[in-house]
């Protein structure tokens, strides 16, 4: 297993700790955060917009998502709508968003991410069944050229319905710190198994500059 594991009660002040030192340590004056989805990652935004509008800057971040849901940009199960009401509606601004659109298809994905260069914070989560961002086990975005950032993916078991635009494990290597929040007792299977180095388990292939492993009690077991 890659990266350092902090189990912590409370996951979302922690993340919220962890965005705020990475941007007050940024190495440059820009700073590109790419969300994630589900309920984890919405509280986790919720606490960042209310710890960090003192101290983070939002006029120098730059946001992206690691993962889409191929559904219009309104809908409930939209990550973009998620990242919007969580964060970027409650601190009013940010210097440019980059929203996945399935739409545009991958290639002008790609070359947004080719062109930020190092992702400074990259938030991932951890599914049920051990996959990260929309890596889903025995997908076809597993196998992604090494030179692919982004691809579409659909999920072969079917307990993901809808088809995902999302980033490779070579786009998420591009990130300076990658934090990957973990609650509950329904992820504590995944976990243990990830723990071991399960193969089946895509989020063994994390890599990142950085990588943390931030996991509740009830997950960590």
């Amino acid at each position: 297993m890659n990266g350092e594991v902090i189990t912590v009660d409370d996951v979302p002040g922690e993340f919220s700790e962890r965005v705020v030192e990475a941007f007050l340590n940024r190495p440059g004056d820009g700073f590109s955060l790419v969300l994630s989805g589900g309920s984890t990652a919405r509280r986790c935004y919720e606490r960042l917009a209310a710890d960090g509008a003192d101290q983070i800057d939002w006029w120098q971040v730059d946001v992206y998502w690691g993962d889409e849901r191929c559904v219009p940009p309104g809908d409930a199960d939209s990550n973009e709508r998620l990242g919007r009401e969580a964060l970027l509606e409650r601190v009013g601004a940010a210097n440019a968003v980059y929203p996945m659109r399935c739409d545009e298809g991958p290639d002008l994905y790609q070359q947004r991410v080719a062109q930020a260069g190092r992702l400074d914070v990259v938030h991932l989560g951890l599914g049920p069944d051990g996959h990260t961002a929309s890596l889903f086990p025995g997908s076809a975005g597993l196998e992604a050229d090494p030179g692919r950032l982004v691809v579409m993916n659909d999920d072969p078991a079917g307990h993901n319905v809808h088809r995902r635009m999302t980033l490779t494990f070579s786009g998420i290597a591009r990130a300076r710190l990658a934090v990957v929040t973990v609650e509950g007792e329904e992820k504590r299977d995944a976990f243990a198994a990830l723990r071991r180095g399960d193969p089946d388990i895509p989020a063994t292939r994390i890599q990142a500059d950085r990588l943390i492993w931030l996991v509740d009690p009830a997950a960590a077991g």
